[in-house]
């Protein structure tokens, strides 16, 4: 069973959540947003290295705690990995307030029918059983979809319920996130054909699994507040998908209910170059912005 005491700080809690989880394939952009290039590492495990100094900071920064950041999804190298000479996960929770999540998709098959499902996540069982060792509540899980196409959306969401599924045996709560490309021509078709099948899925889940979901800002103000009403949801949290913090914000504020899980918008305007004072002030400012906006409606 899901940890009660975190459930209810995401059930009830008055904050956001922080994505702390580039991979692979968007950690070498997020550390040049970040103002580390590539000629400071020559491995993936230097790589590595900078990019959980950089979660560290964050996470050690005194703007992130839980009366504002709620919780935040980690990277699986990251939830393997010490922050402040501590387990990442249980310093999260113990130290700072904040809820621990896992990533666990392994990236994205190519595009099919207007949308891009999953890869097969390799060892998944073992993954979600260490997971519940290290003290982590929930995972996220994240396709797209491209364009308006009925038999690839139902393809998504189906994809993404069977998922989670097997996440809620292991006694964690996903985050299901099925992304709605911001770029998508018919963007607005999209999300009503998505809002139809995930409703459509939530009513017959069995009244013990609860989930999340993650989804793109909609291009209707309130268009998922039926989602964010729904028994089974724990929570609707939004993603940023490419918006800069302020639209992301603006928009944010006009959906009652969803509170943000916003990653390139979190660490916007951080660099590695900067003092200790600095860095701590514009992760503050950001953060501050992020939770107003998730407040407001």
């Amino acid at each position: 069973m899901p940890n009660a005491e975190q459930k209810q700080k995401i059930a009830a809690g008055q904050g956001f959540i922080a994505a702390l989880d580039q991979s692979g394939g968007s950690t070498p952009k997020a550390l040049k947003l970040y103002g580390v290039d590539e000629s400071r590492y020559g491995t993936d495990d230097e790589m590595f290295d900078l990019i959980h100094d950089m979660r560290s900071r964050i996470a050690t920064a005194p703007a992130f705690t839980g009366d504002k950041v709620i919780g935040a999804i980690l990277f699986e190298k990251t939830m393997d990995r010490d922050i402040a000479d501590k387990p990442a996960a249980r310093f999260l929770w113990e130290e700072r307030g904040v809820v621990p999540f896992l990533k666990i998709d392994k990236g994205l098959e190519e595009e099919a029918n207007g949308v891009q499902l999953m890869k097969p996540i390799p060892g998944l069982s073992e993954l979600l059983t260490r997971a519940v060792e290290k003290g982590i509540f929930g995972t996220k899980e994240r396709s797209v979809i491209h364009a308006a196409n009925a038999e690839g959306i139902a393809a998504n969401v189906a994809q993404q319920f069977e998922l989670g599924a097997q996440v809620v045996e292991h006694g964690l709560v996903p985050i299901l996130e099925p992304e709605v490309n911001i770029n998508a021509p018919d963007k607005a078709e999209a999300e009503a054909l998505l809002l139809a099948e995930i409703a459509k899925r939530l009513d017959v889940l069995p009244t013990t699994s609860d989930i999340m979901l993650k989804l793109t800002l909609p291009e209707e103000a309130n268009l998922y507040k039926p989602l964010v009403d729904h028994p089974r949801v724990l929570k609707v949290v939004a993603l940023s998908g490419g918006y800069s913090r302020d639209e992301a914000n603006a928009k944010l504020a006009q959906n009652t209910g969803m509170v943000a899980s916003f990653s390139r918008a979190l660490t916007e305007g951080l660099s590695d170059g900067q003092s200790d004072s600095e860095f701590n002030t514009t992760l503050g400012d950001a953060i501050g912005a992020i939770h107003a906006a998730s407040i407001a409606g």
